[in-house]
């Protein structure tokens, strides 16, 4: 069995051009503006709660569990925007206690 050598062959067809990016790419928003949405998020779920508990007191809701959905998912916006409260204070005192 012979062996043959190895040879250079030129690619047949064209290969998609690829275009070096000019800049980094620009996240679509910036990160104060998914803060702000979420805070407003969390406001709106307050809202709500506080909505339907004023509706069951004057007796324009009868279900008591409509009312406790609302203020259990509130509450749980609540905590979550408070977790990432403490996270986002604790990075930045990371930050602060760095030696330059």
């Amino acid at each position: 069995m012979q062996i043959e050598a190895l040879k250079l062959m030129p690619v047949k067809g064209t290969l998609p051009a690829i275009k070096a990016p000019d800049s980094p790419q620009q996240p679509e928003k910036a990160f104060g503006e998914y803060l702000q949405e979420a805070l407003t998020s969390v406001n709106e779920l307050q809202g709500e709660a506080r909505q339907a508990r004023v509706n069951l007191a004057a007796g324009k809701i009868q279900d008591v569990a409509e009312v406790t959905i609302a203020a259990e998912k509130a509450s749980i916006a609540l905590q979550l925007t408070m977790q990432v409260r403490n996270k986002i204070v604790d990075a930045y005192q990371e930050v602060m206690r760095m030696q330059v």
